[in-house]
């Protein structure tokens, strides 16, 4: 008799599971999975076309960087400034890349003697992103997300 109720007991405990339901179990596992997630980091960085989607990340990253500060070069090249003393200075540059992949200067580091030298500079950068292709948005387990990135960008005249 003993033994029958050992059993009895043992059945209701192991049911138990079961019994659950299984929206009950699926809330379990996402929760876990989510938990799990790095939100910090995408799985893949915004894109333009110039750059190869197969490498590693981090020279998705390198790619996706240059691209940009190759425009911003260019661009500035374009105008002929008059620069009373020399500037070498490292300005930040920070922006978003939206979910549809458009740019958008978000700060750049505030400088005096650019400012005074160059007080059009903030509105050149701005600009020069308009003429820049639109690039992929970043990835994040497949769905398109907003990045923001800081660069560095290092001026000088002579």
């Amino acid at each position: 008799m003993r033994t029958w109720g050992f059993l009895c007991c043992l059945f209701l405990l192991v049911s138990c599971d079961w019994l659950s339901s299984n929206d009950t179990k699926t809330q379990k596992i996402v929760e876990n999975e989510l938990r799990s997630i790095d939100w910090n980091e995408v799985d893949q960085y915004p894109l333009f076309d110039s750059c190869d989607e197969s490498v590693s990340k981090q020279e998705q990253k390198a790619c996706f960087e240059n691209t940009l500060l190759q425009n911003f070069s260019m661009t500035l090249q374009d105008f002929e400034f008059i620069i009373d003393n020399e500037i070498e200075v490292t300005l930040y540059i920070d922006f978003l890349v939206d979910q549809d992949g458009t740019i958008s200067v978000l700060e750049i580091d505030r400088n005096s003697l650019l400012e005074k030298q160059i007080p059009e500079f903030n509105g050149i950068i701005t600009q020069s992103l308009k003429s820049l292709p639109k690039p992929a948005p970043a990835l994040k387990r497949g769905i398109p997300v907003r990045t923001r990135f800081r660069l560095p960008m290092q001026l000088t005249t002579k």
